[in-house]
């Protein structure tokens, strides 16, 4: 049935001139596993806007709404928290993805004459995907959303002359509110998608106009001779698969985090970014005073001009590596940098004290209430009603809740009154109660 749909539209549309062409080009030296990143690339580009367009069926891009939105999404929706967590671990893929696949350009000389264009179009992409990570990390409007992008847009704010303009364009306004919601939500979801198809037609296109780089051994790029397909396209399937259960398992073991709800009077929460901006986090640690213009404008204006001008550098036609040990070694240099600074920032994030901001709000709310009047924990306070020091063992979220509310019902003959909070702080409550165990 198949074989005979495929005949009929082949027939009609005329698809084996393009197929050729798509398929039987050469490349230089044959296939390798070492070309599957611009591939794997692609392939979660399109994970990213198929899981995307889901999740933006059940978004509302307000204040109002967005948190409890994503929180209906993760908890509600039929496979709603699986699609969102290949939403956030594929832009993590993607970023390791896209580095990948320039890094092995790089190395391979594939930036070389004739395939400068290539290069710049890559460069314009891998932009646009940082900014894809960037405008869709506000989006949950939890606490770390809101601080890290408030950090962001501050970071854009002290850029010289112009930063504060860049800052109010981005807000839009003098404060982060719901038009930076709405306005990072359509950049997210309506200008970069576009921007981005464009340019990945534009690689594609300047790839087949220009074929393949192959190998920097000229001898064996002129030996060995392969089409793409069915190797390269079994190499190319094979890792896109492989990189789809890496994304179903990390999904699986780590669900993507939802924290508490944006506070902006909370000035006291500690955002860390995701780890592809983790290293200049860190860098920016050491660029206090006058040189933090340096770091937050000077490098990154000199790191991407240096990218855009790669090409146009040192020995025009050279590709091998140890033809081009200025090219390499700074490379290598580069990324020893970047990995150190990553590095030292995972440690220190590591260490960090983890305290989830709801327990405090509880803990805080436990002292108001003077239960410690009544209750102990870990030998501080009474003995008149049940020790807590352990009590998240004991019980659970509902009947915690259901005790604060009615302690009678559950508990008959007990002393204790009934709390009266509204539900937010009441959580929070119990969220401090549930904190309670051995260990």
């Amino acid at each position: 049935m198949m074989n005979r749909l495929f005949s009929w539209l082949s027939d009609r549309l005329k698809l084996p001139p393009i197929l050729h062409h798509l398929l039987d080009e050469a490349i230089p030296g044959g296939a390798s596993w070492i070309y599957i990143f611009g591939s794997v690339t692609l392939f979660l580009f399109l994970l990213q806007a198929t899981t995307g367009t889901f999740l933006a069926l059940y978004y509302a891009p307000t204040p109002d709404h967005a948190y409890e939105s994503v929180k209906f999404i993760q908890e509600e929706v039929p496979f709603g928290g699986f699609v969102r967590g290949l939403h956030h671990w594929g832009a993590s893929a993607m970023m390791a993805a896209i580095g990948l696949h320039m890094l092995q350009v790089f190395l391979y000389g594939a930036y070389k004459p004739p395939r400068e264009p290539m290069w710049i179009v890559g460069v314009f992409l891998l932009i646009l995907t940082l900014t894809f990570g960037f405008t869709g990390y506000l989006l949950p409007w939890d606490q770390k959303a809101y601080w890290a992008t408030q950090v962001g847009i501050n970071l854009v704010g002290s850029v010289p002359w112009i930063g504060g303009t860049l800052a109010r364009i981005l807000r839009g306004g003098a404060e982060l509110g719901a038009l930076t919601l709405s306005r990072f939500f359509a950049i997210h979801t309506l200008f970069l998608p576009w921007l981005i198809m464009f340019l990945i037609a534009g690689h594609l296109f300047i790839l087949r106009r220009v074929g393949p780089a192959g190998p920097w051994d000229k001898a064996r790029a002129k030996r060995i001779s392969e089409p793409f397909y069915p190797k390269q396209v079994f190499m190319d399937a094979v890792a896109m698969g492989a990189v789809f259960l890496a994304l179903v398992v990390l999904v699986n073991l780590f669900p993507a985090h939802l924290g508490d709800p944006a506070d902006p009077t909370d000035t006291t929460f500690r955002p860390v970014p995701e780890w592809y901006y983790l290293f200049y986090y860190q860098l920016l640690k050491y660029s206090e005073g006058p040189w933090e213009p340096v770091v937050t404008f000077v490098l990154p204006v000199l790191f991407f001009a240096i990218l855009f001008a790669i090409p146009f550098l040192g020995r025009k036609r050279e590709r091998s590596p140890a033809r081009r040990p200025i090219a390499i070694g700074a490379g290598a240099l580069f990324l020893v940098f970047v990995f150190t600074l990553l590095g030292l920032a995972m440690k220190e994030t590591a260490a960090l004290k983890k305290t989830d901001p709801a327990v405090e709000r509880g803990r805080a709310i436990y002292a108001k209430l003077a239960c410690a009047g009544c209750h102990r924990i870990h030998g501080q306070g009474a003995q008149v009603g049940p020790d807590l020091s352990f009590v998240g063992d004991a019980r659970d979220r509902d009947w915690l809740i259901a005790h604060f509310k009615d302690p009678q019902a559950l508990v008959p003959g007990s002393i204790m009154p009934p709390t009266r909070l509204p539900e937010p702080e009441l959580e929070d409550l119990t969220r401090y109660m549930l904190s309670l165990k051995k260990g």
